[in-house]
């Protein structure tokens, strides 16, 4: 009995003293599959689906191969958890505030119209095909907000399992790229000028990254009507999220009972970091061009390793089981957010 607990006690002593490494390799490990994603997206139709979709599924894959590598574990939690909350942080500082509210008030209304059909109508069909509610809600959210950011920024609110916010990212980022190149396909067909295609592109894709996909070729001005378009559907995550926090405790809905919340208090940096890029940053504080590219860059890394570390917890078994319902319901607004998007310009 004696023997035993000294095997427990140096067991646990072993397991703290190498904490530091399993967690700084743990952390290492989702950066190096994000930078293994970084790099296939050089290869020709990787390209299409971005360096965080491309990362995802390379670390799904590796999950189902290998196994969730269990001595990682405390930096590939930091990284889905901790990184995820600062990328989004970060990300406010892609909102202009300013250019939102003074020269896109039209387009904020009518991306409010988007996020509210895209969500209200995403839950109806998950109630019809009896899908699972948390990835519909998340997928619902990331087709009317801003994709991955959203859903990132949600998933703590609704308290989302990781597994189940990696497929709603994985989702997302398959759909989104598929649209994007559909839209350049069908460019030459539609009845729209550049800047009114610029626009429906912004009102309606999922990631900014699709957003500026599918733009890019209508020319620079549809571009940055496209950007200001999804823009303010960012700006609405902020009003969206408390929203979503009334609600549930309101409701107790996507929890156990009408539990207490945590206050996603990353939520009021994402706002700090949009008032200090549009107010202070390269104004009060010159800050380069090259700078705020460099923040952005950092971001998108932040991001991407945090999603390796949600990818590595997915379950293909339950993919295939929770996925397919909600994937349908997210299709299927997804198609017709695009035809109201089209009929609102």
């Amino acid at each position: 009995m004696g023997r035993e607990h000294d095997s427990n006690v140096r067991a646990k002593k072993e397991a703290s003293v190498s904490f530091p490494f399993r967690w700084i390799a743990g952390v290492l490990f989702t950066f190096f599959i994000a930078f293994l994603g970084f790099m296939l997206t050089f290869i020709p139709g990787f390209s299409y689906l971005g360096q965080l979709a491309t990362a995802i599924i390379i670390a799904i894959i590796y999950s189902q191969i290998f196994g969730y590598p269990e001595f990682l574990r405390p930096g590939i939690t930091f990284s889905s958890k901790v990184l995820l909350r600062v990328a989004i942080i970060l990300y406010g500082l892609r909102l202009n505030i300013h250019t939102v509210l003074g020269d896109g008030l039209g387009l904020l209304a009518k991306d409010m119209i988007v996020i509210a059909f895209a969500i209200l109508f995403t839950m109806y069909l998950a109630k019809v095909f009896k899908a699972d509610k948390t990835i519909s809600l998340l997928a619902g959210v990331g087709t009317g907000v801003c994709g991955a950011a959203a859903i990132a920024a949600i998933a703590p609110i609704i308290k989302a399992e990781d597994e189940d916010t990696a497929i709603s990212v994985g989702m997302i980022a398959l759909v989104g790229t598929l649209f994007s190149i559909l839209y350049i396909l069908i460019k030459p067909f539609l009845p729209l000028t550049d800047i009114q295609y610029g626009i429906w592109s912004g009102m309606s894709l999922h990631e900014l990254a699709h957003v500026a996909l599918a733009a890019e070729p209508a020319g620079e001005d549809a571009l940055a009507m496209a950007l200001l378009a999804k823009l303010g559907r960012v700006f609405l995550l902020i009003p969206l999220s408390f929203i979503i926090i009334f609600i549930v405790k309101r409701t107790g809905r996507f929890s156990k009972g009408k539990q207490q919340i945590t206050f996603p208090w990353f939520l009021l940096g994402f706002v700090m970091m949009s008032v200090l890029g549009t107010f202070v940053f390269g104004k009060s504080i010159p800050v380069s061009e090259n700078m705020m590219n460099g923040i952005y860059s950092i971001s998108t890394w932040l991001l991407t390793a945090a999603m390796v570390g949600l990818g590595l917890s997915v379950n293909l078994q339950s993919l295939r089981t929770k996925a397919l319902r909600p994937f349908m319901a997210m299709l299927i607004t997804s198609v017709l957010l695009s035809v109201l998007a089209f009929i609102i310009l």
